[in-house]
Order: C-alpha cells, then sequence, then structure tokens
C-alpha cells in the first residue's frame, strides 16, 4: 500500500509515523511554508478546561491529551513532554467559580487530570506571578515542545522507511499528486479562501465560554479587514499569503516573508529510511490538460492524506470541494530569566488574554495574539505590544526578562465548528482545524486518519467531524 501525506506538521508527522509503523509505503511531501502552525505553538495539554458546551471539541482533545504518555513511551526519546500542572488564575476568586464546577463535572470521565485544589499564593509556584492572583491548580496538565515532537514523529517514520520529500504537492481532480521542487514558483490562481466569521461573534475556533481564550480577543487587530491587515501583493487578491507559496495551487510569487525563528535544530534525519526503497518511477500515465499539477512528478498513491494546516483548503480545491479553513495568526513571544530554573513551573492560564509556560533553559513563552488577517505569518508590533503588555498584568516580575526570539504561526481553523476528520473522496483524506489544540490533539489526529487510510476502525465515531463529500 502506498500512501502520499501531504503537510509535515504534527498532524502528517503522526500520520506517516503510525503508517510507516505498519509496514505501509509513505511518503510525506510539504513545502515548508512561513507561518506553520506546529513550530509556533506554546505547547499546552489541558483539555479538561475548554469547550463546556461542546462535547465533540472536548472528547477530540481529551483523547489527544491521554494519547501522550503512551507515545512517549513508544518514541522512546525526550521531547520536551512533561506533567507540569496548570494554575487558572484570576483576580477575583469568584471567576474561578465556572470552571472549577467544570472541572468537578468531567474529573469522573477524566481522572488523569488530577485532584483540583486551591493556591492561595499562586506565585509559590510562579514566582513573577502578580500576589493579586488567586488561582486553581490542575495537576494533570502538561507542556510539550511542538518542534520536538514533530522532529520525533518523523525520525521514527523515517526508521521505519518513510521518505520525507521538500516540494510543493498538488492534487488532481481524480485525486492524483504531482510534487513540484520547493523552489519552483507557484502558478498564479485565484486565491480564494474562506472568509471567517465576525471576529466578534466569536463563533470559530472554540467559542468565547473556554477558559483558555480561542476566540478573537479585542484589540487593534482583532476583526480587522484583510485589505487593511496587510499589504497586497502585486497583481494578487487580498489575503494570500505573502512568500506566494501555499501547498497547492495559490497565489502569484512575492517577495517572501522572514522565516520565523526555531529551536536549534538537531541534526535533519535522513529523507528515508534504512528500509526505504529505491526511487519510485513514475508509473501510469497523467492526464494531458496541460495544467500545472500535470508539468510536476507524479507521486503513485493508493491514499493520500491531506494535513496542510491552514492551507488545506488550497491544496483540495482542486477536487471540486471548498473547505470551511481559514488561517487564524498567533503571535507568541519567548524570554529568558537567567539563572533561573523555570523548568517545572506550571503553565499559567487567565481566564482571557496571555497563557504562560515554562521551559528548559531558563524559559518562559507567552502568548498568543488571536488574529483573523488572512495569509500573513509576520510579527508585529502590534502584535507584540498587545502579549507583553498582557504578560506584564498577569506576571508583573518578567519585566526584567530577555526577550530571546518571537514566533508566528497560523492555525488552521474550521469556521463552522470542531476539527475536520475525514474522508473527502473514496482515495483523499483531510485532517485539519484544530485550531488552538494542535499540540493537544495533533498525534491523535494523525493516527486517526492513518487508521482511515487502512480502513479500519477509528477509536471513536468521527461523525461531528466529518467533511462535504462531493
Amino acid at each position: 500500500m502506498r500512501v502520499v501525506v501531504i503537510g509535515s506538521g504534527i498532524v502528517g508527522a503522526g500520520a506517516a509515523y503510525h503508517l510507516s509503523g505498519r509496514g505501509v509505503d509513505v511518503t510525506v511531501v510539504d513545502r515548508g511554508c512561513p507561518g506553520q502552525a506546529t513550530q509556533a505553538g506554546a505547547g499546552i495539554v489541558c483539555p479538561w478546561v475548554d469547550h463546556p458546551e461542546d462535547d465533540d471539541w472536548y472528547r477530540l482533545t481529551r483523547e489527544g491529551a491521554r494519547h501522550y504518555p503512551g507515545l512517549v513511551e513508544a518514541l522512546g526519546e525526550d521531547f520536551g513532554y512533561a506533567k507540569v500542572g496548570a494554575l487558572l488564575v484570576a483576580e477575583d476568586p469568584v471567576d474561578l467559580e465556572p470552571v472549577r464546577a467544570l472541572l468537578r463535572r468531567r474529573h469522573a470521565d477524566a481522572p488523569e487530570m488530577g485532584e483540583v485544589t486551591d493556591v492561595l499564593t499562586p506565585s509559590d509556584l510562579f514566582p513573577p506571578l502578580s500576589d493579586e492572583l488567586s488561582a486553581l491548580l490542575v495537576p494533570g496538565a502538561a507542556r510539550v515542545d511542538g518542534c520536538s515532537v514533530r522532529d520525533a514523529l518523523l525520525r521514527a517514520a523515517v526508521a521505519q522507511g518513510a521518505e520525507v520529500r521538500r516540494g510543493t504537492a498538488v492534487l488532481t481532480p481524480d485525486g492524483q499528486v504531482f510534487v513540484h521542487p520547493a523552489d519552483e514558483d507557484t502558478p498564479a490562481g485565484t486565491g480564494r479562501q474562506w472568509n471567517p466569521p465576525d471576529a466578534a461573534t466569536g463563533a470559530a475556533g472554540g467559542g468565547t465560554a473556554s477558559w483558555r481564550q480561542a476566540a478573537p480577543l479585542t484589540s487593534p487587530l482583532a476583526g480587522t479587514p484583510v485589505e487593511e491587515a496587510i499589504e497586497p501583493v502585486a497583481g494578487a487578491p487580498f489575503g494570500g499569503p505573502p512568500d506566494g507559496s501555499p501547498e497547492g495551487p495559490g497565489l502569484p510569487s512575492a517577495e517572501p516573508a522572514e522565516e520565523p525563528a526555531e529551536e536549534p535544530a538537531e541534526e535533519e534525519p535522513p529523507s528515508r529510511g534504512p528500509a526505504a526503497r529505491a526511487p519510485r518511477p513514475a508509473t501510469g500515465t497523467p492526464p494531458a490538460s496541460g495544467t500545472w499539477a500535470e508539468e510536476g512528478v507524479p507521486l503513485e498513491a493508493d491514499v493520500v492524506i491531506v494535513a496542510a494546516g491552514a492551507w488545506t483548503g488550497e491544496v483540495c480545491r482542486p477536487l471540486g470541494v471548498e473547505l470551511p479553513v481559514f488561517p487564524r495568526r498567533g503571535q507568541i513571544l519567548h524570554a529568558t530569566l537567567d539563572g533561573v530554573d523555570t523548568a517545572f513551573w506550571p503553565m499559567v492560564l487567565p481566564r482571557s488574554g496571555p497563557y504562560l509556560l515554562g521551559f528548559p533553559d531558563s524559559r518562559i513563552v507567552i502568548g498568543a495574539t488571536v488574529e483573523d488577517v488572512g495569509f500573513a505569518p509576520r510579527v508585529t508590533m502590534g502584535g507584540l505590544e498587545e502579549v507583553i503588555e498582557a504578560g506584564l498584568r498577569v506576571a508583573p516580575g518578567l519585566f526584567g526578562a530577555t526577550v530571546s526570539e518571537t514566533r508566528v504561526g497560523l492555525r488552521p481553523v474550521n469556521a463552522p465548528g470542531p476539527a475536520l476528520i475525514g474522508p473527502l473522496t473514496p482515495r483523499v483524506i483531510v485532517a485539519t482545524g484544530l485550531s488552538a489544540y494542535g499540540l493537544t490533539a495533533g498525534p491523535l489526529t494523525g493516527e486517526i486518519a492513518a487508521i482511515l487510510a487502512l480502513g479500519e476502525r477509528p477509536p471513536f465515531d468521527l461523525t461531528p467531524y466529518a467533511l462535504p463529500i462531493r
């Protein structure tokens, strides 16, 4: 069996790992567009505080959190996963009562959250916090380094025989895959994308009732029309990627956006594992209509998994379907407290506004903005101001911390509701739309996509995540 996975983020990597472990011939194709969500995710794994009125969203994130301990054991390496607990903080203790009631209601079916307790002085556990805060401690919450998880999954997949290719994957209407070199210009196209709902409604991406903010915040950027938020590319409609490089037919090329800073990379794994086969000859005759897709190199595939994040709609458009997936920008900031051991500080989750996570190397992550501004993977002055101001309001002790880097990611959001997981055509499976919960549910979502590709029964009913079928 041959499977092509389009997208090497945490979902695509999870699919490749599971399939290659089952002896499937797997090829992962990724262009490496600036703004991929995995590398900019903070790494919060605390599903029990969110989606109080949406059981479908909650089921996926809860099962995603449960998936991690087994994954850690299976991969056998440290990818930054640690149960450090979460402090739910508020200035008024009364504001903690709704989330306390939610956790109490969910505890019986999710005992892994641990026994929730009151914390009278949260700064004892996270020293930079304001002394004016009250908190609940959820001990089962974990943090994870998204880049490290993805890289570990890809390394394991390659070791099991998978191939990872750099390039732009394009689908034909019948689901064939053609690959162009990553440095080849993407052709001009319509550049159409799904327009998100009014930012003020909070209708997309999780709802306003969640403890952790998932809908756009009230800020100078929230709800700004795309035409005003990003500078137009000559000859292209507003809302297209500044680098003109979606994973599929898209917009004209323009000056590339600056790549966000990344963690120091480990030695890149080989593109093929020890059990990999010789280069595959192209077999079959591609359609002779002369389209851009057919000028690429064809890849044989019995099944295609599209896990291209915010670019999934562009990839799938040749199939005749408009998927309601749009990019939601999140800017985060990394700071360091020299000489301070922050590795096991609990994460801090206010009712709204910034979250804070401690990592090894004296690092604190603060984020994130929630911006519906189209494909604009840029760190902005306004975004940084929002993150810094809100972060210092919760943790004034970070005033002297050193800003070490900033990151930006385009979270894929399914406008009508929860994630999209399932078959789009008999040979194309889509897995996307995890919004702010990609690092929580990404590895599990990738495994579910792999299970569907194998024709097996998924671990739970996927009807709520079904796609529009042709």
